[in-house]
């Protein structure tokens, strides 16, 4: 039974309208997520009415989201991150060596990931309390931690071909049934960041140093203990990255991450988070690097060139911008 307010208004109408209202942007980037499959589905039915496209996307997906969902914290704080790529290198290259030196799997996992911890509060600290662009300060490091990879281990390999049988491992990467297990990894990490975003005191002040650093300092909140925070979670995000890929392609490369990058950042910005800081959704994102994801295959499935791929890239950043800059208002 629907319940009504005192004047006659449907309470329910009410709620529908404010959620609406609050994931406006999650939800025109599913709707526009849903056109393009659609698209897609009439350029080849053959191919994308086969499970084997959305699996062979599905399988390294959850890379691409615990890369995009921490750099949605980064970009509504105000801040950009440019390093993520060489960090989830250096994670996964520690992880690789634990596996290889024969450690037990959750050791060389928890080093993997307190690597990529230690490298994003170095990444914060030295941004916020050196006070430089982060643009600028990010790719630098990222090209002196790339770097030192390279130099550390002459642009070698690491194989890791004894993952696949390790039971630890498959844990978190197989396909029971034909359904990639790290999704629901993916999901999970989604889900509690949602609630980091939305419902705990972090996001909400992620929110307010995005938005207005000044007032957030007069509400007595450290504006650089914040923007450090979202560093940090960016460094946790890249170690999960790193680990997850090295285990799904059973080898680490030196230049592992590198092919993130813009479609990471492209991700963000298509999923509904702006430019300007203060807003964002954690959802959007998500969505916006299954967009960037299946726009990689599905154009090649299409039967267009791959060359393609990065016009289409190019075109859906823009038009992303460009929603951006109607909602702005809406958004304030």
């Amino acid at each position: 039974m629907n319940k009504r307010t005192p004047d006659g208004f449907n309470a329910n109408h009410g709620l529908i309208r404010r959620f609406i209202q609050l994931n406006r942007a999650a939800i025109g980037t599913f709707g526009f997520f849903i056109v393009m499959m659609l698209l897609f589905f009439c350029g080849n039915p053959h191919v994308f009415s086969d499970w084997r496209i959305y699996y062979s996307v599905l399988t390294v997906l959850p890379v691409a989201i615990f890369l995009v969902v921490p750099l949605v914290f980064i970009v509504t704080v105000g801040e950009i991150d440019l390093s993520f790529p060489s960090v989830m290198a250096f994670a996964a290259w520690i992880f690789a060596l634990g596996v290889q030196a024969g450690y037990p799997p959750a050791a060389a996992i928890l080093a993997g990931v307190a690597v990529g911890l230690a490298l994003g509060s170095a990444i914060g600290l030295i941004v916020v309390y050196g006070e430089f662009s982060s643009l600028v300060a990010t790719l630098g490091l990222g090209f002196l931690i790339r770097g030192a990879i390279m130099i550390a281990t002459g642009g070698r390999s690491i194989a890791a071909t004894g993952i696949a049988k390790d039971p630890t491992l498959r844990l978190l990467s197989s396909s029971p049934g034909g359904f990639p297990v790290q999704m629901i990894w993916a999901a999970v990490f989604v889900a509690v960041s949602v609630i980091l975003y939305n419902r705990h005191r972090f996001g909400a002040r992620v929110h307010c140093v995005g938005d207005n650093p000044e007032s957030a300092r007069q509400m007595g909140i450290d504006p650089r203990l914040v923007r450090v925070g979202t560093f940090v979670f960016m460094g946790f995000g890249a170690g999960l990255a790193g680990i997850f890929s090295t285990i799904i392609n059973f080898t680490w490369w030196p230049t592992a991450g590198d092919s993130y990058l813009l479609p990471t950042l492209a991700a963000v910005f298509v999923g509904g988070t702006p430019t300007w800081g203060g807003v964002g959704t954690v959802l959007g994102g998500t969505i916006g690097a299954a967009i960037v994801s299946f726009t990689q295959v599905g154009i090649v499935a299409a039967g267009l060139d791959g060359f393609y791929v990065q016009f289409f890239n190019g075109l859906i950043i823009i038009l992303s911008l460009i929603g951006h800059r109607w909602n702005q208002i809406r958004y304030r």
